[in-house]
């Protein structure tokens, strides 16, 4: 199971990690925080002082097409806001 699936890369998250050391991820939904830490110091090798997670929800969608009305919807996710120890920083782009 992989936990860390990807970096959230925003305005709202760069503008976070740039003044407060908090970085935003694309976590596993069944992932808890205790996980989501020690991937996040095993991946990047900084030190975890908080972890906050958001689940949202899946978007609901209706296509109105001439075979009817077809109704679909996205996939649920989870987010892990992770607060980084002062001094410390995570660069994304160091390994593109």
């Amino acid at each position: 199971m992989s936990i860390l699936l990807k970096p959230v890369i925003t305005e709202k998250a760069t503008r976070e990690s740039e003044l407060r050391n908090r970085y935003t991820f694309l976590v596993n939904p069944k992932a808890n925080k205790v996980q989501i830490k020690k991937a996040v110091e095993t991946a990047y090798g900084v030190t975890v002082e908080k972890v906050r997670t958001l689940n949202y929800g899946p978007e609901r969608r209706s296509r109105y097409t001439k075979n009817g009305i077809q109704h679909s919807k996205t996939n649920a996710t989870k987010r892990a806001v992770v607060e980084v120890a002062a001094g410390e920083n995570i660069d994304f782009y160091s390994n593109l």
